[in-house]
């Protein structure tokens, strides 16, 4: 192997170190948007809490209203008992009292419930808007110390790219688009070693699918400075122990 299968060696090295420093500024921003997110979907849940202890309120204020109405009606049949004539118009009157007292008892239960579902909603929503408070104060925290990292992180970048660029003046301009190309497809990993299955037969195989190499490709690869690569994986091919040289 020559320059350029050595070059593009060494690119591949800088190029793992790029693509390791870009991935940790996309986890540096990435956990920032993460937490808003999650802010948000809090602060989605607070005004889904609050507009359903409104919708209970208001069948609340319902049921208090036809109590009152109700109780209007039952200080009219206490009345109208007083000066019932007959047996009968007393009996009449009566069961209509009871019977009115019954379905109040039953909206007076149905209020007490829906006034504990509006306590035990407010409790659950205080809850859930302290946590948001929480999640305020940890997203201000996250979001300083991600601004701090992204500039780390994008100077560590900028510094290996200009390596980057360094190291790929030299090699053809073929072959570099050749790299980034298989590099692009293969996130970053380019070259691909010629693995050894058995040193006692001529038998190859590509370090990146770990299909067959035939001997031929290998051969060239010892005798040409020239791009082979895997016919089943599209990789470049380079020898065991270049990468060192």
């Amino acid at each position: 192997m020559g320059p350029v299968l050595n070059g593009l060696i060494k690119l591949q090295s800088i190029e793992n170190q790029l693509r390791v420093a870009k991935a940790k500024l996309t986890r540096c921003r990435r956990s920032v948007v993460i937490q808003e997110n999650q802010l948000r979907s809090s602060q989605n849940a607070v005004e889904a809490k609050n507009e359903e202890i409104q919708l209970t309120k208001v069948q609340t204020n319902r049921f208090e209203t036809e109590l009152k109405t109700r109780d209007e009606q039952i200080a009219k049949l206490r009345a109208s008992l007083n000066v019932a004539r007959t047996n009968r118009e007393y009996a009449a009157v009566l069961t209509q009292l009871n019977t009115t007292k019954a379905d109040n008892s039953k909206i007076e239960n149905q209020t007490l419930e829906l006034l504990k579902d509006i306590e035990s909603d407010e409790a659950e929503r205080d809850e859930i808007q302290k946590e948001i408070d929480e999640q305020k104060t940890r997203l201000e925290h996250s979001r300083k110390d991600a601004k701090r990292l992204a500039k780390k992180y994008e100077a560590e970048i900028e510094e290996i790219q200009t390596q980057w660029n360094k190291a790929a003046h030299g090699i053809p301009q073929k072959s570099l688009e050749i790299f980034k190309r298989v590099a692009e497809t293969y996130d970053g990993q380019a070259l691909a070693v010629v693995e050894h299955q058995d040193s006692k037969m001529e038998a190859f195989s590509c370090g990146g699918c770990f299909m067959g190499i035939t001997a031929e490709s290998v051969n060239l690869l010892m005798t040409k400075d020239e791009i082979i690569r895997c016919p089943n994986c599209t990789r470049i091919l380079v020898l065991a122990g270049a990468q060192n040289e």
